[in-house]
């Protein structure tokens, strides 16, 4: 009889799927070493051996319903472009982006122990150690957004074949109208729907700068406090979405646009491809002497 305990140390040991371990352990009467060569013999153990190496490429995917009522933005890491272009992993960023959809998970650790979709019998933190183990590169599931809306829209965008991704919800208005708004946020990286949605501290912030610059440019203390009224309006045009010059049009604010459609953006999300993440840098020579001695 297998235990779960035992289930639970093997895979500590190996980073290799629940299932995959049962099987093992099954197999051979539970002694935990064989298990460990009959993992490492078919290539599952060795992904416990990549988890430490650093994942800042990847892929960033969406999913939308035929209805346009319920959509996700995901982003999944590997550790080199070359596997972002790998058509095994961008089939399983496409299905874990449909599996935040449909099975709605709050949180990333959720979402790993969820059933698969796909593969009924294994869950997705289970299906992404057996990918891992077989394109031979850490992945990670990193981050995701899910929107749903009963009366709105939800679109989305991909630009750069996965590089940026941008999921939007809107009231009013069309899917033609929403895909310029999600192009909007691709390009421009606003960080805030409107002015209410900014941090205080962080208006404070910049309103202090702003004043030192203003000072620094020997004007008079009252007088620099009407500059820094004037200056925080362009802050605003930078980092709230509603307040930024419509690319397609610069003349046009991005908000006055939307309601000039009878059309209102409730809410969005943006992600970059490894935005924030320390990418590996290596050097090539080293790597080689590692091999050499290795």
């Amino acid at each position: 009889m297998i235990t779960a305990e035992q289930v639970k140390m093997l895979r500590e040991k190996t980073g290799a799927g629940m299932m995959d371990c049962k099987k093992v352990l099954t197999e051979t009467n539970g002694d935990e070493e064989k298990a460990i060569e009959l993992l490492r013999e078919r290539g599952i153990a060795k992904a416990a051996k990549k988890s430490d190496r650093i994942a800042a490429e990847g892929l960033v995917t969406t999913y939308v319903t035929e209805d346009h009522k319920l959509g996700a933005l995901v982003e999944v890491n590997a550790e080199t472009d070359f596997v972002a272009k790998n058509e095994e992993f961008r089939s399983f960023v496409a299905d874990v982006a449909k599996q935040i959809t449909v099975n709605k998970p709050a949180t990333v650790e959720e979402l790993l122990s969820q059933k698969s979709i796909v593969e009924p019998d294994k869950t997705i933190q289970d299906v992404l150690t057996n990918k891992i183990a077989t394109i031979g590169e850490n992945m990670s599931i990193r981050r995701f957004e899910k929107f749903e809306t009963e009366q709105g829209l939800i679109e989305s965008y991909i630009h750069g074949d996965g590089k940026i991704g941008v999921l939007v919800e809107l009231e009013g208005g069309n899917s033609e109208l929403a895909k310029d708004v999600c192009m909007q946020i691709a390009a421009a990286r606003p960080e805030y729907l409107d002015r209410q949605s900014v941090p205080q501290d962080r208006v404070e912030h910049e309103m202090e700068i702003l004043k030192v610059q203003a000072v620094n440019e020997g004007k008079p203390e009252a007088v620099a406090e009407k500059i820094v009224q004037g200056r925080i309006g362009k802050f605003y045009g930078e980092i709230c979405l509603l307040e930024q010059d419509f690319v397609k049009d610069p003349d046009q604010k991005v908000g006055k646009l939307v309601e000039s459609k009878g059309a209102k953006i409730v809410r969005f999300a943006r992600f970059e491809k490894g935005e924030g993440l320390q990418k590996r840098e290596e050097n090539f020579a080293e790597e080689v002497a590692k091999q050499i001695k290795g």
